[in-house]
């Protein structure tokens, strides 16, 4: 467990997020109300709901044709399939990315919730909602997901979320899009929870690695060496 926690702790992303969980956190206990308790949990869900919306319809879309957006993409999530061990593709190069989603999702909150409750409480339950429960949320995502990917010794914790994890990465990447412990219900609600029947028919070792894309697509071939993996992955390797 520690292992995961030592890189989790280093994420640029978690970084420019904590000063705004920690004014949430203060304004949480200064300003204290029942209805608080129920902004952090519906902020906890919607964090939920995104992680498997980006990751389903974001970094799994239909691979750019521009090179330019294509090794965008690549850097954020196709990499991290190519080469899964790789801790500098645990996340993507963009550190400012969960801050913008969160400060976005703060105003369309406000917004929606200014005319019901005025302004104060809007921000107010606004602010803890997203920037407590949606970004405690993500950091306990970041750490289940660096945890699944580590090869350290792991407890009944660790074996769940690596097994879960590992269906998408080995066995069906059209599948299993949550990464959160306990989130499966998300799966099994759109329909994407892992299916051995179906995962068979879909599976094709030599291109399983890269999410579907044959392995000498040159867009690959050209990302991997904008990102100094010169070495073929391992799918690629013939015997």
């Amino acid at each position: 467990m520690l292992p995961a926690l030592r890189i989790v702790i280093h994420m640029g992303g978690l970084h420019r997020l904590f000063p705004f969980w920690l004014a949430g956190v203060v304004a949480l206990v200064l300003w204290f109300q029942g209805v608080l308790i129920l902004a952090v949990l519906y902020g906890v869900v919607a964090q939920w709901v995104l992680e498997y919306l980006i990751h389903r319809f974001i970094y799994h879309r239909e691979p750019p044709r521009d090179q330019g957006l294509f090794n965008r993409l690549y850097r954020s999530h196709i990499g991290h399939h190519e080469f899964p061990q790789d801790e500098e593709f645990f996340t993507g190069d963009d550190h400012w990315f969960p801050l913008r989603v969160a400060a976005g999702s703060f105003v369309l909150h406000l917004l929606a919730l200014w005319p019901l409750v005025g302004i104060e409480q809007a921000a107010l339950l606004s602010w803890v909602a997203l920037f407590v429960g949606s970004a405690s949320a993500f950091a306990f995502y970041e750490y289940c997901h660096t945890l699944a990917h580590l090869n350290v010794p792991k407890g009944w914790f660790g074996q769940r979320v690596t097994r879960s994890h590992a269906a998408h990465h080995y066995q069906d990447h059209q599948a299993t899009y949550h990464v959160t412990f306990g989130m499966g219900w998300i799966d099994r609600l759109f329909g994407t929870a892992h299916d051995p029947a179906k995962a068979r028919e879909r599976f094709d070792r030599r291109s399983m690695m890269s999410i579907g894309m044959d392995p000498d697509d040159l867009r690959l071939v050209t990302a991997r060496k904008a990102y100094g993996k010169t070495e073929q992955p391992r799918h690629m390797t013939r015997s």
